[in-house]
């Protein structure tokens, strides 16, 4: 059994599973795409990580994640640049398909969301050499305007285009539909995304009404408001043909129930509620 088209970010059952026993379980339901997260890697080290994607012929839909750039001091923002070629490394060993970018929010104290906005600018530039030399694109991914205070300053597609276009080749985006799927010109901005050649990777999961916690109460698709059919229609029209990522966050729900259950679960649900 093979899922074509289905990768799991392994947040989904972060909280049931280290990472070998996360590609066990995906493994087992037919999925060879994964997306893990840097913290999940270093608990059992890159090396071993690297060890059990070549073993198993997984292939790495992205590495979440670099990002958090805007700082109250030069010194943070260097630093923040050092972690994002890091990040980068990581994922060259890894065959990462693009390093994910969380971008960060206002720093400190901070009010003025141009100046963060302008140190993303800056951090992305600083890291592209390296990302461009190592062979890592770099997704940002932009965030729901919920999150412009701490998380991420871009907040549209339409922005994060505009710095891409900025800083050039090396650069893209990932198009999480928890984030942009209220936007009325998400059209517009997908198929420009698609003209330009900057799609990386398109996440999924559901928009639950009532949403309980802005960051981990994240539905499995179907349960929520999102057309995901449509969405990804959008997607494919505009050149892209990727596996559809499945990221939930769910502290309530499906973080506490077992991993295999989540994991079937996401593979029903991709087949009825994702393919367009």
């Amino acid at each position: 059994m093979h899922v074509e088209g289905l990768s799991i970010n392994l947040a989904t059952i972060r909280e049931q599973c280290g990472f070998a026993r996360a590609v066990d379980t995906c493994l087992t339901h037919g999925i060879t795409s994964i997306a893990p997260w840097r913290d999940q890697i270093a608990a059992i080290g890159l090396k071993e990580a690297a060890r059990i994607v070549k073993a198993n012929g997984l292939k790495l839909t992205g590495l979440c994640r670099g990002g958090f750039f805007p700082a109250a001091d030069a010194a943070g923002r260097q630093q923040a640049i050092d972690d994002n070629k890091r990040a980068v490394d990581e994922a060259a060993t890894l065959g990462a398909d693009c390093l994910v970018l969380v971008v960060g929010g206002l720093p400190g104290a901070s009010k003025d969301i141009q100046a963060a906005r302008q140190m993303v600018a800056d951090g992305i530039a600083a890291t592209l050499p390296h990302a461009r030399a190592a062979g890592v694109p770099l997704a940002i991914e932009p965030l729901h305007p919920m999150y412009a205070g701490d998380r991420s300053c871009v907040n549209t597609l339409g922005q994060a285009l505009d710095m891409c276009e900025q800083l050039g080749d090396g650069v893209g985006v990932a198009i999480d539909v928890y984030h942009v799927w209220w936007d009325p010109d998400l059209a517009n901005q997908v198929a420009r995304a698609g003209r330009l050649k900057r799609i990386l990777a398109h996440h999924i999961c559901d928009w639950l009404v009532p949403t309980r916690d802005m960051l981990t109460d994240r539905g499995m698709m179907g349960d929520g408001v999102i057309d995901l059919k449509g969405i990804r229609r959008m997607v494919e029209a505009a050149g892209f043909f990727g596996a559809q990522e499945v990221e939930i966050f769910s502290a309530e729900n499906w973080w506490k129930r077992p991993p295999e259950e989540v994991i079937a679960t996401c593979v029903e649900r991709y087949h009825s509620c994702c393919l367009a």
